[in-house]
Formats: C-alpha cells, structure tokens, sequence
C-alpha cells in the first residue's frame, strides 16, 4: 500500500495575517471612506478562507459520473460541457479548418514594455496568411496577462505527480474561491485548444527558456495529457483513491491528440534551437503531429545586435517574415491532410510498454 507523503505545507493564516493580506489589495485612497463596507467583506472571506470553501456553488454529478451524489463544482461542470461542445464541433466534419496562433511572447504595449512584441507582429503574418487560405485563425496573446486587469494562469500544482488520476480534465484545481485564486484564464484556453485542427506557437527565448506567460499554460495543459475527465472517480482530491485508480491501472487519455503543430522560436544571442526542440517533444508527447521541417523554425533576429533597434532589424528579414508564413501554410497543408485521413497515426494502435 502507498502511503500518501505529509508534512510539507504550513498551517493557515491566523486572523491577523489574513487580515494584512486581504487589505494589500486595497491601497487606493478611494478605498478609505469604505472601512466599514471592507470590512465586511473581509470577515466573509475569512470565514470562506477558515471553513476552505473552495467551491461554494456545487450540483450533483448525475448518471454520466462515477458518483452520481458527488458535489462537482458547477464551474468545473460548465468548463467541462463547454469542452465536449468544443469537441463535437471540432470533429464536424462540416465545421471550418481551424488553427490557434499562440503569441507566447510577454510585451506589449498595453503595460510597463510600451511596445509591441515581434511575436505578436509575426503571430498576425500568421493569420493573415491563415485567413486568406480560407481558415479559422485564433489568436490567442499570453502577453495580456500582464496587461489586462486580474486576468490570471495560476501555477499547476503537481496534482499527476501524486497519481495521474488525481489531475482532472479539465483542471478542477482553480478557482478556488477560499483561496482567493479566482479569473483564471484556462477554461477559455482549453477550449480554444480543443476547437483547434491545428496550432502554431511562437515565442521568443527568454534566457534559455520559453518566456513565464508561455510556461504556465504549458504546465495547465498537463492534465490534458492523460487527465481524468471524472472528478468523482477521486471524489476530488482524495489522493488515496486516486493513487489506487492509477495502481489498478491507468489509460492516460490525450484528449488534444491528432491535431496538427507548428513552431517559430525567435531570439538575439542563444537558446532558439533548445526551445524549439524542447516545445516539439511536448507537443509530440501529447499526440500532436509534427507539420514538417517548414513547420518548425528557430531564427535570430539581430544577432547581437541592439534590442532597440530590433523591429527595425525585423522589418529588414523579409526572409524570416516569409518563413513565418510558410509555417503558417505547412500547418494549413497538414491540417487539410489529417481532416482528409491522408495522414496516417501510426503509433495509435500500438500499446505503450511503460504508458505515462
């Protein structure tokens, strides 16, 4: 029998301490001749804090559950209708090809940076040479994460490394409520993944690594790599129920698998061709397919040359402005290939010796 690991996290906040937390938020001075209101405010979120309600609206799961008496959350609930809609849409044969752009880059001009990123410039050379093919293509820009007010990736919390089953699909680890960590944007995310025949990313290297903003929706997306599409299998986040379901044996569903991928990975100095390595293996991991050696691409713009100049230096590459759009056409051309069960998944049929 495993024995479930304690002892690590601290004991909660006392009074005082939540107190000092909760008014950080309220520094304006417009805040101040509304003490009494706070105040309030702040003693329901104590006790919403103190009692750990994470999920204060709650429905039961139903017959399509393990549990039909379980209490899912009902935001979890609408994510998760909202992905299989997504999903039957997706596999329409009648519905239009779609590819999601991810901008991965962390400026723009919205916030401290004051200009926008070339990422974002070379994300919208991607869709315009999408939508001129006749495709769908959305933009998804991670850097308004640090431009838009609240809106949030929380961190993952590592629910698979204590039993895969125990990582739900979609993640059920946010909101939550008692803790504060609510507008998190990834409900949104996965649906947009999911509505998707195809996906470009490109991100510049931010010493040596994909920028945070990138990062963080990369780690979310675990649980769609094998994730447990029924949180009352576990009854939450009971970690001895699911470290038994994963004992007894596991199928690590890919719930984005055969959707078609393209990479442009950008920077000055070093680190292109590990990121871009490094975000192919994942991709692959999860069952996406490779769109070919047009699909993939590590540049340098502006070799060791001068960051404020560097858009100026972008505009003069119009070699790397038409391989931006050969990246977007050798996704498109993948995409109509695998809709047209032209592509054959070879490795679908076979079992994985040691599946994770």
């Amino acid at each position: 029998m495993t024995t479930v690991r304690k002892g690590q996290a601290p004991a909660k906040l006392g009074r005082n301490e939540f107190h000092l937390r909760f008014r950080r938020a309220f520094q304006d001075p417009g805040y101040e001749e509304l003490e009494q209101e706070l105040s309030a405010i702040e003693n329901v979120a104590w006790d919403a804090y103190a009692n750990s309600r994470k999920a204060p609206h709650t429905v039961k799961a139903g017959p399509e559950f393990a549990d039909p008496d379980y209490d899912l959350s009902t935001e979890w609930k609408e994510a998760r209708d909202r992905l299989l809609g997504a999903e039957r849409h997706q596999k329409d044969p009648a519905s239009r090809n779609r590819i999601l752009i991810i901008n991965g880059s962390a400026r723009n001009d919205g916030t401290c940076p004051g200009e926008v990123s070339k990422s974002w410039r070379m994300a919208e050379i991607a869709r315009e040479t999408l939508m001129a093919d006749g495709f769908e293509a959305d933009l998804l820009d991670l850097s308004l994460l640090n431009s838009d007010y609240d809106r949030h990736i929380h961190p993952c919390k590592g629910c698979v490394s204590t039993a895969m089953p125990l990582c739900h699909w979609p993640c059920s680890c946010y909101p939550n409520h008692s803790e504060r960590q609510v507008n998190d944007w990834m409900n949104e995310i996965y649906e947009r993944w999911v509505l998707a025949h195809g996906v470009i990313i490109i991100t510049p290297v931010y010493w040596y690594q994909t920028p945070a903003v990138l990062k963080l929706m990369i780690d979310r997306l675990v649980c769609a790599d094998g994730g447990n599409p029924d949180p009352s299998s576990t009854h939450g986040k009971k970690a001895e129920e699911a470290k038994q379901i994963e004992r007894d044996g596991w199928d690590y569903p890919k719930h984005l698998a055969g959707r078609a991928f393209g990479l442009l990975v950008h920077g000055d100095v070093a680190g292109i061709e590990g990121v871009r390595r490094g975000l192919s293996d994942w991709l692959e991991w999860m069952g996406l397919l490779s769109s070919g050696s047009f699909g993939q691409l590590d540049r340098f713009i502006g070799y060791y040359e001068s960051y404020a100049d560097s858009h100026e230096t972008f505009d003069q590459d119009e070699a790397v402005q038409e391989e931006t759009r050969n990246v977007a056409r050798s996704v498109a051309t993948a995409v109509r290939e695998i809709r047209a069960g032209r592509v054959a998944i070879v490795d679908q049929p076979l079992k994985r010796p040691r599946p994770k």
